[in-house]
């Protein structure tokens, strides 16, 4: 297992979503929080990590449901891309705070001021690679899925 933006930009979404739970919370945590993005992301949701069923489950929902996330790092704020036209919806807050799973600097994606579907969900991410980042997702406190965001080389 590679960790660290520092230390190799060969992971991709498939090779994540081979990795146990544990060996994503380990790369998270060994992954400093990176700049707040800005741009457009491809998203992967990362269910059922470390099984057969992960792949499967992450192209459905790119296909009928989450595509990614639009983010305005000047402004600290972003918007997800939804259904399968990449309607831009739900929005959030970003900015760096302290992570639920490490207390160590994370980029937080807050939705309890700017969302009423989704004023529950805190999603933090942090910086794995090149261009990609590795999220976890809470309901209220209580941990449900990751995901990871793809932006494109060079923005």
């Amino acid at each position: 297992m590679q960790a660290g933006a520092g230390q190799s930009s060969t992971l991709d979404p498939h090779q994540l979503m081979k990795m146990s739970q544990q060996e994503l919370d380990d790369l998270f945590k060994a992954s400093p929080a990176g700049p707040i993005p800005d741009g457009e992301a491809k998203g992967t949701a990362i269910i059922a990590p470390g099984t057969v069923f992960s792949p499967e489950i992450a192209e459905f929902i790119s296909l009928f449901g989450w595509k990614g996330k639009t983010f305005d790092g000047r402004h600290g704020v972003l918007s997800n891309r939804i259904l399968p036209f990449g309607l831009n919806a739900i929005i959030a807050e970003v900015y760096k705070d302290n992570s639920w799973l490490d207390g160590q600097e994370c980029i937080v994606l807050d939705y309890s001021k700017t969302s009423l579907v989704a004023h529950w969900i805190r999603d933090e991410i942090r910086l794995i690679g090149p261009g990609f980042y590795l999220g976890k997702v809470y309901w209220s406190q209580s941990r449900l899925i990751d995901f990871c965001l793809e932006f494109p080389a060079g923005s």
